[in-house]
């Protein structure tokens, strides 16, 4: 079948009924573009408005879709999918028992799903129906031997495949454990895309200015190459028929964050809170933990979970000197039984002879019951985890915090960003979808060792 795009967007016998109306013409203007097709004048001049530049003269290798929220970006990622898949004969090219594999990598499980859901939508199609030939839960076969796949955003599941497209959905939120994959795995999938010759393809709203997102968008938005295209446009542009009001309304409450979430303008006001250098200098090699010494007074901190989302995480500490450093680092992930982890944890703060610990003030009275119940003294800390942060990022600069070589602990403070409010106050968390349960309470556990000379010891947790 040699169609193309905007002939699968229009015809009727396709899926004209979809994306044939109006509310779709930017979107065919686009997508028309990127392929390398001839635009009318009305066409030409919404893909300049797109785009910052003249139509291409030939079909493009990577499109960078900088789109606002409910810009109609999944709908479109799926057409791209089965676009790809269907109407692009890839067996010449494949190995015996080879498949071409068209790649759709999600943020989350939750919006694979979304995109799978959109995908066996059009495929349904009477027209289409007859090529699948095995529907499982992340993957759809064809008889052209071409598989259409939704995954999840790692660099190590993304490996293996021969790609006759990789779709990146929402590329500016992929996160694992708080850190960002997302150079990793366009390095892991770019060489799969080799032998096909196959399109690379990210859709997202935009974030903070980091990442590939921003990186393609500033090398090369509004630029001349022929070979990557980027595309920046509102919501109300590229969805006409979202209302209004959703967006006044969202530019009313936080103009700061509607303008990232529906302006499709990335934000000024997140930046990173320490770079991974400052992290690795001060991580230990060798041992993830260190035995109890006797000569050592210990502090520990703890972040708790109600075993649902969030692990339940535990820090514990000693100062050497000006450096404090990390001895022992736990987290715990959910599924579990809270008051199980309070048993075990507490075990082991015996074991390093401490007989009380530090926290937020998470769930109430709950964790200082539990902890009293197991013989350890819960106290709340007085910062909260912004503060600790803050106040952990001096130590981390200056080398005064020994970590331990725990990839979850470097991700997920490399992961934390600095927000600043529309009052000017700065505020530091995780970034969204991110955790930073294990980074919590090591800060907590680094903070609470490194300020004990200025701070009330009822503050503290100290060892016997």
């Amino acid at each position: 079948m040699n169609l193309t795009i905007r002939d699968l967007m229009t015809d009727q016998a396709l899926f004209g009924n979809q994306y044939g109306g109006d509310s779709w013409s930017s979107w065919r203007a686009l997508l028309a573009g990127f392929y390398g097709l001839d635009l009318d004048e009305q066409q030409a001049e919404t893909f300049r408005t797109l785009t910052a530049r003249e139509p291409l003269t030939q079909a493009a290798d990577e499109l960078w879709l900088v789109i606002g929220r409910r810009g109609g970006k999944s709908a479109a990622a799926a057409l791209l999918a089965v676009f790809e898949a269907v109407f692009n004969d890839h067996r010449a090219k494949l190995a015996p028992g080879e498949i071409a594999t068209v790649m759709v990598i999600a943020a989350d499980r939750k919006q694979a799903r979304a995109v799978m859901r959109y995908v066996r939508g059009l495929l349904a199609h009477p027209m289409l129906a007859r090529f699948v030939m095995r529907d499982q839960t992340e993957s759809i076969e064809l008889s052209n031997r071409c598989a259409i796949e939704v995954m999840t955003a790692s660099h190590r599941s993304t490996r293996g495949y021969t790609a006759a497209c990789v779709i990146c959905d929402e590329i500016a939120f992929w996160h694992s454990e708080g850190a960002n994959p997302d150079a990793d795995i366009l390095n892991a999938v770019r060489p799969s895309l080799a032998t096909l010759g196959g399109k690379m393809i990210a859709l997202s709203s935009p974030y903070a200015r980091r990442g590939v997102l921003w990186s393609a968008y500033k090398r090369h938005y509004g630029k001349g190459s022929e070979r990557v295209l980027v595309a920046q446009a509102p919501t109300l542009l590229m969805n006409p028929e979202l209302p209004a009001h959703v967006v006044e309304e969202a530019y009313a409450d936080d103009p700061i964050a509607a303008a990232a979430e529906y302006g499709a303008e990335f934000r000024s006001d997140v930046e990173s809170f320490v770079s991974i250098e400052a992290v690795e200098a001060c991580t230990r090699p060798g041992q993830v933990e260190l035995p109890p010494a006797e000569s050592v007074t210990y502090t520990a901190f703890v972040d708790p979970s109600g075993g649902v989302a969030d692990s339940f995480t535990l820090a514990i500490g000693h100062r050497d000197g000006n450096t404090a450093v990390i001895d022992c680092a736990r987290a715990i992930k959910p599924p579990f039984s809270p008051e199980s982890v309070v048993v075990e944890y507490c075990a082991l703060l015996k074991s390093y002879r401490v007989s009380r610990v530090t926290g937020d003030a998470y769930a109430g009275e709950w964790p200082r019951e539990q902890f009293r119940k197991n013989g350890i003294q819960y106290d709340k800390s007085s910062r909260n985890r912004s503060e600790l942060y803050r106040d952990l990022l001096p130590l981390l600069n200056s080398e005064q915090v020994e970590l331990p070589p725990l990839p979850a602990i470097s991700q997920q403070l490399v992961g934390l960003e600095r927000r600043t409010s529309r009052g000017g106050r700065d505020s530091i968390d995780h970034a969204p979808g991110g955790h930073d349960d294990l980074a919590n309470a090591v800060a907590g556990c680094a903070v609470h060792i490194g300020t004990r000379n200025t701070y009330d010891l009822s503050a503290w947790t100290d060892g016997f």
